[in-house]
């Protein structure tokens, strides 16, 4: 409880600063302010104990039993510490999962799809805009435990992903760009980020030949670009089929 309260004290202080010595305006309703800031304690509190007893232990144990040589081989293949991608099969699976349905369930990309539909007047539906950012975690994360089980290098796979990003931004409805960024850094949030990072160290902890220093973080880059190629290619897709549509209905 100490260590929380250090980590949000300077939140609230500038939080207090600016309303009493800038604005210099009284806070409204302070007794539900202090209730709240109590209640952010406590569930600050509580989501750290889960992450420590529950979601790193949940992570390291599932990656250890995806890549035990038994379940892997049925041979002594295992025995002789090559390590053939091909047999992480079920790893690179639990990993799409794990990535699409962490995204999904992500509170604050819940909040960033009510309010760009709202905002959007219906253009943007909150829900396709979940899937499509779920889909591009899943993707991202699978190819980040490929990269982590062939052990390449990562900045070939981000540098690639970001062209990518370059080339899609020049030709992706200025609409959607800032939305698709945007989606990008709200899948780095509180559910995605604690199963992220146990898969990744308890993948690189298992796989001979692997750091988890060197290899064991990484996944989290992949589910911060691959989403913004995600949501841009949803909407140039969209954008490509009701053009389609039009120059049916034009040539009727």
């Amino acid at each position: 409880m100490s260590s929380t309260l250090r980590d949000v004290l300077p939140i609230a202080a500038v939080l207090l600063g600016f309303q009493l010595l800038v604005l210099r305006r009284p806070l409204a309703n302070l007794k539900h302010i202090i209730v709240g800031f109590v209640y952010v304690l406590i569930g600050l509190c509580l989501f750290l104990v889960g992450l420590e007893e529950a979601i790193f232990p949940l992570g390291e144990v599932m990656a250890r039993q995806l890549t035990d040589p038994q379940f892997l081989y049925q041979s002594a293949q295992a025995l002789t510490g090559a390590v053939d991608w091909r047999a992480y099969g079920w790893v690179y699976v639990f990993a799409f999962a794990i990535g699409f349905a962490t995204t999904v369930a992500e509170p604050a990309l819940i909040a960033v799809g009510i309010k760009a539909e709202r905002v959007s007047g219906g253009a943007i539906s909150a829900f396709g805009l979940r899937i499509a950012v779920a889909i591009g975690v899943a993707v991202g994360v699978t190819i980040g435990c490929y990269r982590i089980v062939s052990g390449t290098d990562l900045w070939m796979y981000i540098m690639a992903a970001y062209m990518v990003v370059i080339v899609q931004t020049m030709f992706a409805p200025k609409m959607i760009i800032p939305l698709s960024y945007d989606s990008g850094g709200v899948t780095t949030s509180t559910v995605t980020v604690p199963l992220l990072a146990a898969l990744g160290l308890g993948l690189a902890s298992t796989i001979p030949g692997r750091s988890p220093m060197i290899d064991g973080f990484g996944l989290i880059a992949f589910a911060s670009v691959f989403p913004i190629i995600a949501v841009m290619g949803y909407a140039q897709i969209t954008r490509a089929v009701q053009k389609r549509n039009q120059a049916r209905q034009g040539g009727k």
